[in-house]
């Protein structure tokens, strides 16, 4: 299949989403002005137009695209050709109103927004293979083309009738029988029990906690039909354009897709990223994104959105420092990133994200953001040739499933004082922080070439995927689990004993007896740090190498922490510079270093192929020690034995030519 090389060419994608339907035609010559002079050279197109290009059922109006995409060939600017069906034109919902989703009350999600179609009705699927279709016949043979882009950002819930007869139709493919159904939902309780499929309906609201097998199952139902919409437009494009590879863009960390799955369906893995300006973990959150997007990939993968300055969705809404936007989207090439896009390339004057930052913002030419988007440009087009294609590597492999996420995140928990989210990225920023590079996997994925695997929290876990983790410590790995994993299996059923058996001799546990979280401002004193967020009263078995007591309280003396041989379980969630220490010792042990010793507090280092990436995340100058010489490739100087980033600065290093 093809993939992001064919695009790439051995050089870094720059541009954004370009919306031309917006501006007077004059305009559009403006921009590809502009454009040249910043070193834009992919633009994606129509992402948002399908009212512009179907006006009516069955009309099209092409002739103002052929003339854009001319254009951009005209100038040498590549086109990633997006599929509109992401917000359908007002006259689908008007004529159609089965094509409208409704949620979780019954309420109809009108036209007026985006995203208001039903993954589920077959009548919005017609229709949106019948302009797939008809742009693909069109434009698969024109020369600017370089890539397909489907839909935008599928995140449509539906809990409607149509959806309610394809939930059916899915449980039966998934249970076969309702004998089967039932006992996986568990519907002996409460009086649940299904005796017809008709009497099955989405997880709609009820009067108290819903049962947490059927939202599970409901979870993953939605995953897999919007990954239906996306296939069946990617099938069309395919037909008739083989030769060019297809994506669509992922949300960071988004709650509502199986990522793993839908990167399997993908020629391109692509992301949108925004981190928030003001965020002091704001780099980490990024590095978070980049990583995972990468292990979907499998390779290089495509920033498809960012923003160049302010988006127009949080509480305060501030644009980047000066710099900082260069230093971000330099971080994503260092963690493998082939592509650098922006949302958007100029700056709406009308619409719901008139104050969401452009390429091109209000303050146009001469503004500050469009003068960096330039210098961002140069040094994509340095940094082409060298990086484009090449890999990151990592020792230490950090687990995610959603199916997990999505069976944990429930009402009727212990807790609900903390989010997966949130522990997951404790675990992340704790290795960053530690300079140590990581991949993501999936907990069935093979595992034998990492030196370390952490589990941040798998509440939910396959026999298939405890049984990998048990082969990857038996083969010399080195594993550490956070609390409350292996606690439910795929139908969020509890395991015996509330933890695998199996993880439990692993660890050294002879029982969990009770999980104790903590309530908010509520710490664990540990032997040498404090616990957040949970603990638990584990008896252990006595063949644990190494215990961490609690210290104080009920479970003064029992382990917060054990080690077994090469398995480690946290009970709770260590403070941050605690959970950062032990991970390091744990990564050291394990044989797994950072890229660079020595490194400033605000410094990161990365090494993509033979490329060193050194970034300075601080507002102040710093010195980075560097053994050996080496060139800059963003400056084309030679720098012996260290090199000197001033704020927000960036050095990408190799070696100089012999």
């Amino acid at each position: 299949m093809p993939n992001l090389s064919d695009a790439t060419r051995h050089r870094i994608l720059y541009g954004g989403d370009y919306n031309p339907e917006q501006w007077p035609e004059e305009t559009w010559y403006e921009d590809v002005r502009l454009m040249r002079a910043a070193g834009v050279n992919s633009v994606t197109l129509g992402v948002f137009s399908w009212a512009k290009l179907e006006p009516r059922p069955g009309e099209y109006d092409f002739a103002w695209l052929d003339r854009l995409m001319d254009l951009m060939h005209e100038n040498g600017i590549g086109v990633v050709l997006a599929t509109p069906t992401a917000s359908p034109p007002p006259w689908l919902g008007h004529l159609h109103p089965d094509t409208l989703p409704r949620d979780e009350d019954g309420r109809t999600e009108w036209w007026g927004g985006r995203q208001h179609f039903s993954h589920s009705s077959a009548t919005y699927r017609r229709h949106a293979a019948a302009v797939t279709e008809a742009l693909a016949a069109r434009y698969g043979g024109h020369p600017a083309l370089t890539m397909w882009h489907i839909n935008n950002e599928y995140c449509t819930f539906d809990h409607g009738d149509e959806a309610a007869v394809r939930f059916r139709r899915w449980l039966q493919d998934r249970y076969g029988t309702l004998d089967a159904l039932n006992t996986a939902w568990g519907t002996a309780f409460w009086s649940q029990g299904y005796g017809d499929w008709d009497e099955i309906l989405p997880a709609r609201r009820a009067h108290y906690l819903k049962n947490p097998t059927q939202v599970l199952d409901f979870r993953r139902f939605t995953s897999d039909m919007l990954l239906e919409c996306f296939t069946a437009e990617r099938d069309i494009v395919r037909r008739h354009t083989p030769h060019l590879p297809v994506t669509t863009n992922f949300m960071p960390l988004w709650h509502g897709q199986d990522a793993w799955r839908w990167a399997e369906e993908e020629d391109v893995v692509s992301v949108d990223l925004y981190p928030d300006p003001r965020d002091p973990h704001g780099a980490q959150e990024g590095a978070l994104v980049q990583d995972m997007t990468r292990s979907q990939a499998r390779g290089p993968w495509m920033l498809m959105e960012q923003a160049a300055g302010a988006v127009n969705w949080r509480g305060a809404n501030h644009p980047k420092p000066r710099g900082l936007n260069r230093l971000w989207s330099l971080q994503a090439v260092a963690r493998g990133a082939d592509a650098v896009c922006y949302f958007q390339w100029r700056q709406s004057r009308q619409g719901a994200e008139k104050f969401h930052s452009g390429m091109v913002g209000h303050a146009g030419e001469e503004g500050r953001t469009h003068q960096e988007v330039k210098q961002l440009g140069a040094d994509l087009a340095r940094l082409g040739p060298h990086v484009a294609g090449s890999r990151v590597t990592a020792d230490i492999a950090v687990l995610h499933d959603w199916h997990s996420w999505w069976a944990g995140d429930q009402d009727g928990r212990p807790s609900t004082r903390f989010a997966y989210p949130d522990v997951l990225r404790a675990w992340h920023r704790a290795l960053w922080e530690a300079r140590l590079t990581t991949d993501f996997a999936h907990p069935e994925h093979d595992l034998a070439p990492y030196r370390a695997v952490v589990v941040p929290q798998l509440y939910a876990l396959t026999d298939a995927a405890t049984d990998n983790l048990l082969a990857y410590v038996r083969g010399g790995g080195t594993l550490v689990c956070g609390f409350l994993t292996g606690t439910a299996d795929q139908d969020d059923r509890i395991r015996p004993g509330g933890m695998d058996a199996r993880l439990r001799e692993l660890f050294g546990i002879r029982t969990l007896h009770e999980w104790w979280p903590l309530d908010t401002g509520e710490t664990a004193v540990c032997d040498g740090f404090h616990g957040t967020l949970w603990s638990e009263e584990i008896e252990p078995d006595g063949t644990a190498d190494e215990t961490l007591p609690y210290q104080g309280g009920e479970l003064d003396g029992l382990p917060a922490v054990l080690r077994k041989g090469r398995a480690w379980y946290l009970s709770t969630l260590p403070e941050p510079d605690a959970l950062r220490d032990l991970l390091t010792r744990v990564a050291a042990d394990a044989g797994a270093r950072p890229v660079l010793g020595g490194l400033p507090a605000d410094v990161e280092a990365v090494r993509r192929g033979d490329l060193l990436f050194l970034l300075n995340h601080g507002r102040d100058q710093v010195t980075v020690e560097v053994p050996g010489t080496h060139r800059d490739l963003l400056t084309d100087a030679t720098v012996t034995d260290g090199v000197t980033l001033g704020r927000y600065g960036v050095a990408v290093l190799t070696e100089p030519p012999a």
